[in-house]
């Protein structure tokens, strides 16, 4: 068990899927910890003294500063390694490798093809979409039969979907008038988003929906233009 709980900090932004999987991951251990926000696209000074490198949230600034932690998925396994009880990865060897890989293709695959290639399709709407129901597919596939992605309850990849795809981009796809996930289309996904909504460290960190709409229509149009 970690010693100086109190000294967990974490920089994070509201709408930012990568920090609001964290801070699901503190709730559900039970860690206390202080929340920083962050008002992007601006940057302040301690998240650039923090994370030099990505100069991007979520940071995780714990004992005092002497130990600092950035990439989301880094900072939820030391999370699970720091606080044992609850735990979010398998603790099969097979199960934990596919759990990073499936993280991975949301994040590294999903979002890019989920977003500006719809915002701006180069191949038309209709084509954009279908690629991105054929990713979407994998994870429909990985669902079917289970409450969660990590089985009986809430874990890692559940986290990391959670937040980026019903929580994100679901909302995008709303504002783009863009039906996705269709319960007919994605039956095990569709069971899946509702029992999360179920869960209430879930539902306290998702953002709040008509400022997040607001806020994702207005990202865009920016990027329409850019």
């Amino acid at each position: 068990m970690a010693k100086k709980e109190e000294s967990v900090k974490l920089l994070g932004f509201w709408i930012s899927p990568f920090s609001r999987r964290v801070e699901m991951a503190l709730k559900l251990k039970g860690v206390p910890y202080e929340y920083l926000e962050e008002h992007l696209p601006k940057k302040t000074p301690l998240l650039l003294e923090l994370n030099p490198v990505h100069k991007k949230v979520p940071v995780l600034p714990y004992d005092h500063n002497d130990k600092i932690f950035s990439e989301s998925h880094v900072i939820l396994e030391y999370i699970d390694q720091t606080w044992s009880n609850n735990p979010i990865l398998p603790q099969d060897p097979y199960e934990k490798a596919m759990a990073r890989f499936w993280a991975k293709f949301v994040d590294e695959q999903i979002l890019p093809a989920g977003f500006m290639p719809l915002v701006k399709p180069k191949k038309g709407i209709e084509v954009a979409i279908e690629e991105t129901r054929e990713l979407i597919m994998f994870l429909e596939k990985e669902v079917t039969g289970k409450d969660f992605f990590g089985g009986e309850t809430v874990g890692f990849l559940d986290m990391v979907e959670g937040t980026m795809i019903p929580f994100c981009l679901v909302r995008a796809w709303e504002c783009m008038g863009i039906d996705m996930i269709s319960e007919e289309k994605f039956p095990g996904l569709s069971r899946w988003i509702k029992k999360l909504n179920e869960v209430e460290i879930v539902r306290e960190c998702i953002p709040p929906k008509e400022k997040h709409i607001e806020r994702m229509n207005k990202i865009i149009e920016k990027s329409k233009s850019s």
